[in-house]
């Protein structure tokens, strides 16, 4: 089958799905990039031919490669899919006879960075470990697509070092160290703690801050989940709810992307998202805190 285009969404499992998907199958198009709220709404731009990945199945697309416990389906569908520590997992396992070069680094790597299964060491000092500091650039509140594509080109035909080593990286890193540096003071200002719970409430800084995702894990070690709330970058009636198991207090107990599945939203055991009307966020928001105080599993 001949893909016409990949779709994905604008994170460092979705860059290096998009890097294996063009390598295997010989896709030459830009890529179509995506959040997964564009899908479950039905917003997002789907062709026949389309292939998707990291994200949420849509009908009309050819194929899909996807990893997440709340996107499994009961329909039939070219592609594939299963719980494995990311996407770029199940794009590799299904087509690993078929790539130009050995991309197993990468996606050891990957499935560390998505799976959170990282150090404190690498967690506080990310620019001494690359593949870490890679991932950190792939987020930024600019939404630069001709940043995500020049990353999945050098990935695609470029070992890390080399990645790292281009212009543009090296400045993006420079100012994503520069931005954790900041996110930290904020993170420590807007944090609320409630029992095992961190709550980091960012609508009142537009736009919302980035920066290292991982970090108020090791600056409030005894929670073991955080939610993090914040404005929608594009649509001013709406916020997003991010949760997070800590990756150092592994003692959540609720599968935060099945309980967010009741909210408008998804993800995986340990991590998911919402994206809801910032009228329903009274209700929506004491529901979800209460269920992550109360610990209980939900599955």
């Amino acid at each position: 089958m001949k893909a016409r285009r990949i779709v994905t969404r604008p994170d460092f499992d979705g860059i290096v799905c998009a890097a294996l998907l063009e390598d295997a199958l010989g896709i030459e198009a830009s890529v179509h990039w995506v959040e997964p709220a564009d899908i479950q709404s039905g917003r997002a731009e789907i062709r026949a031919g389309d292939v998707i990945a990291n994200l949420p199945y849509d009908p009309r697309c050819s194929l899909w490669f996807d990893h997440h416990y709340t996107s499994r389906i009961e329909t039939p569908f070219h592609g594939a899919f299963s719980l494995a520590p990311s996407a770029a997992r199940v794009v590799f396992d299904h087509y690993r006879i078929r790539f130009s070069r050995d991309f197993t680094e990468l996606v050891d790597h990957t499935d560390r960075i998505d799976a959170a299964r990282l150090t404190e060491e690498e967690v506080v000092h990310p620019e001494n470990h690359p593949y870490v500091m890679l991932s950190m650039t792939a987020r930024n509140p600019d939404r630069d697509p001709s940043y995500w594509d020049l990353l999945v080109r050098l990935l695609r035909r470029s070992p890390i070092d080399i990645v790292m080593g281009a212009p543009r990286v090296k400045a993006r890193c420079e100012a994503v160290v520069a931005q954790n540096r900041r996110y930290q003071k904020l993170l420590e200002d807007v944090t609320e703690v409630k029992g095992r719970v961190s709550i980091t409430d960012f609508r009142s800084i537009d736009p919302p801050p980035a920066g290292n995702r991982f970090l108020v894990y090791s600056l409030f070690p005894k929670t073991a989940v955080n939610v993090k709330i914040h404005n929608h970058h594009q649509d001013r009636d709406k916020i997003v709810v991010h949760l997070g198991h800590s990756i150092f207090n592994r003692k959540c107990r609720v599968n935060v992307g099945l309980l967010l599945s009741r909210f408008e939203g998804g993800g995986h055991r340990g991590a998911g998202a919402a994206t809801f009307l910032k009228e329903k966020a009274d209700d929506y928001l004491p529901r979800i805190i209460e269920a992550l105080e109360k610990n209980e599993p939900n599955e």
